[in-house]
């Protein structure tokens, strides 16, 4: 007989503990709306009484702006007393911090309810109440990132970016040079221990490329048939990616636009089913003959507009669309076509896909994959036909559709019956009344360009 739930976790607590004797203290995580890590640090004694007990953590931290302030009218921090709820360990996340000068570990954490049911605004709660949904089907998700990020100089120039001195040659990268291999061996160190330090974390990292723009890069993650542990490892592998190059004394942004003129930070994910015996529905020799490849294609696209939201969580997110970044901004697929929004790699039979990308390195890959799997599920279940594939250049084929503001998506988000069948309508309202807020402070500042323009002018 298998000993209950909670041994099992102090069993891993103990073997860790016992492996690591040099850590001295663990860093207890926990993603906020808008996928930044929070939590506490704890001593390596206090370990135990967490799995035992859980850490008390309010649950105003998922109402939070994007500066960390409680956005009230979400109804999450004041009209309920600001009140903890309790957070418990997430099973195989508790690691070591490779970047630390001291010993420490981490653990990554999932909030509850005081009657031990999860708590429903926990991103990661979003995204399993829709895979609930694929498990009544008897499907499996398999699920994998792609990262983009840049490296930038840790000195700013008049609070704006900039490329950050090779290690190597001491300059500073400006051409795009997209897959050029010289590019790495300028950061080689650097990216190196990124890889070295996802292995040691257990995250499945398998490749760095060099992006189209100075000091931008892609990390790829290994599918894994568990989506929501596909998300936590895209949670920590941008906190690993942001320490390990400060290390190196430079900083990182996942930004979605940083450099005007340059390409933006993509967050794309790759998605395939798979049935009872492991087989992917979605293989096939002809992917165009695949009804219910077709039906899962269109879903998305009948969802797109109202999950943009949650693609393009930010006011800069929308900065990042054009034709000249590969970055499509209508709702189109197609076989081998990185124009489109939804591109099927073709190579394999076996591993015919779903590659969604539109969202952006901003997005909560909780929120991100929730709003994808939405669509998917909609599709399949009301065999929604999908729109013709696109061969060639879709941007000279197709007009934009897509919500191209921050308001405009949050309108269709809070006007979707689709989406509020998959994810809770109180959640939807306490992520609108949170980018609403943030929205509001944006567009009651001034920007440089407006007194560049209009003091003496007008």
């Amino acid at each position: 007989m298998l000993p209950p739930p909670r041994a099992v976790q102090l069993n891993e607590a103990n073997a860790f503990l016992k492996e690591h004797p040099e850590v001295q203290y663990v860093d207890l995580l926990i993603a906020d709306m808008n996928g930044v890590v929070r939590g506490k640090r704890i001593e390596r004694a206090s370990l135990h009484r967490v799995y035992e007990k859980g850490i008390n953590l309010p649950a105003s931290l998922f109402a939070l702006d994007i500066n960390g302030i409680t956005v009230e009218s979400s109804g999450l921090g004041m009209d309920i007393g600001d009140s903890d709820r309790t957070c418990f360990p997430i099973p195989n996340t508790l690691s070591n911090e490779p970047w630390q000068k001291r010993p420490t570990a981490q653990l990554l954490m999932t909030m509850h309810e005081r009657d031990g049911s999860p708590f429903f605004a926990d991103p990661r709660e979003v995204l399993r109440q829709v895979v609930s949904k694929f498990d009544e089907l008897g499907l499996t998700i398999c699920a994998a990132f792609e990262l983009e990020f840049y490296l930038i100089d840790q000195e700013n120039i008049n609070g704006r970016p900039q490329p950050p001195r090779s290690p190597i040659s001491g300059k500073r990268p400006h051409s795009t040079q997209v897959y050029l291999i010289d590019d790495l061996d300028e950061y080689v160190d650097c990216l190196q221990d990124i890889l070295e330090g996802a292995k040691e974390q257990g995250i499945p990292a398998d490749a760095i490329v060099k992006e189209s723009a100075p000091a931008q890069f892609e990390v790829n993650l290994h599918h894994v048939a568990d989506p929501i542990k596909a998300c936590d490892y895209a949670v920590l592998l941008k906190r690993l990616i942001k320490n390990i190059a400060y290390d190196h004394e430079m900083d990182t942004t996942f930004m979605a636009k940083p450099y005007p003129g340059q390409a933006g930070n993509g967050l794309h994910v790759h998605i395939s089913l798979l049935d009872k015996n492991g087989n992917n529905i979605f293989a096939t020799g002809n992917p165009l003959e695949s009804e219910t490849l077709r039906h899962a294609i269109g879903g998305i696209q009948q969802t797109m507009a109202a999950s943009m939201a949650f693609l393009c969580p930010n006011v800069n997110s929308y900065r990042r669309f054009g034709a000249q970044f590969y970055v499509p901004n209508a709702p189109c697929w197609g076989l081998d076509n990185r124009t489109v929004a939804l591109r099927v790699p073709t190579d394999s039979a076996d591993a015919v896909r779903i590659e969604h990308r539109v969202a952006g390195a901003d997005a909560n890959p909780y929120l991100l994959l929730a709003s994808v799997l939405a669509g998917i599920h909609h599709g399949l279940t009301n065999k929604i036909a999908p729109d013709e594939p696109i061969e060639g250049n879709s941007y000279e084929q197709v007009e934009p559709s897509l919500p191209s503001n921050l308001r405009d998506a949050l309108r269709e988000l809070d006007d979707s019956e689709i989406m509020a069948r998959y994810i809770d309508s109180t959640y939807i309202d306490i992520f609108v009344a949170c980018k609403e807020s943030e929205l509001a402070e944006f567009e009651h500042s001034i920007s440089d360009l407006e007194y560049n323009w209009y003091l003496h002018t007008v």
